[in-house]
């Protein structure tokens, strides 16, 4: 379990000094790894599959911190960052 949890910490951290990353993208990404590490959590303590839970949790929690972070994008009017 502490691997799971290291390596979810881990990967946010990496993912989070990519590029430069509007709002849509950055809750996303910090949605699917949040969703990823909860889910996984929940998945092994209810005496499920750990990996399905993870990526369940990975899949909603992209879904909904892409839906929080573009509700910002438009409220404060910023666009995608170009390449």
């Amino acid at each position: 379990m502490k691997k799971i949890i290291i390596t979810g910490m881990a990967a946010a951290l990496f993912v989070g000094c990519m590029a430069p990353q509007n709002n849509t993208e950055r809750g996303a990404v910090n949605g699917a790894v949040l969703g990823g590490v909860l889910g996984g959590i929940i998945g092994h303590n209810k005496g499920r599959k750990t990996a399905e839970g993870a990526a369940i949790g990975a899949l909603g929690g992209a879904l909904l911190g892409g839906a929080v972070g573009n509700a910002q994008d438009k409220k404060n009017g910023t666009k995608a960052p170009q390449p």
